[in-house]
């Protein structure tokens, strides 16, 4: 059984208050969490990546409950959510895909009590100071075009080589002054 080994965990809260000279009330607000994780597996090729699984759901569980802690919220209230990866340059993507897909969406849906529609998510290669960007949309209702926005963070010294940042973005509000509304 792998040994999840967090190096660090960066918290990005963003709150939009005022945009386009207009107040946004309440204020639009995402979290996005990332843990900076050695990569197990880095520089090596293996064919079953199924342990992987088990560290994805408890760095999804531990992402989650952080996120919804810093938006000082019922896990009720969040609205929406996204996920992303950078695999560090001696991993691979399926090194990635295996962290953030098979078993990460359950305990992260548990935090924020449903989610009934896919966690969006992208993943890629990189090496310290890469940003990524990850896809957002409503946890219940996917096709609700005020959801549909982005979040992205990089963190300067991560990933190195032989790691992954594994982050997850939680809203409240969706895009500020939003005005479209769901699919018809």
């Amino acid at each position: 059984m792998l040994k999840l080994q967090i190096r660090k965990i960066v918290i990005q809260l963003e709150e939009t208050c005022l945009e386009m000279g207009r107040e946004v009330s309440p204020p639009s607000r995402k979290v996005t969490v990332a843990a900076v994780i050695t990569n197990p597996y880095a520089g090596q090729y293996v064919e079953d990546l199924s342990p992987l699984y088990a560290l994805g759901a408890e760095i999804g569980g531990l992402l989650a409950q952080r996120g919804v802690a810093a938006l000082g919220v019922a896990p009720d209230d969040v609205q929406s959510y996204g996920k992303g990866a950078i695999v560090g340059t001696a991993g691979e993507l399926e090194h990635a895909a295996a962290l953030i897909h098979p078993s990460f969406g359950a305990p992260v849906r548990a935090a924020v009590h449903e989610g009934k529609d896919i966690i969006p998510s992208t993943k890629k290669m990189g090496g310290p100071g890469a940003v990524i960007v990850m896809p957002v949309t409503n946890k219940n209702r996917i096709w609700n075009f005020d959801d549909m926005d982005a979040a992205e963070i990089v963190i300067p010294d991560a990933p190195h080589a032989n790691e992954v940042v594994v982050a997850l973005v939680l809203g409240i509000g969706g895009r500020p002054l939003h005005r479209i509304g769901p699919a018809k």
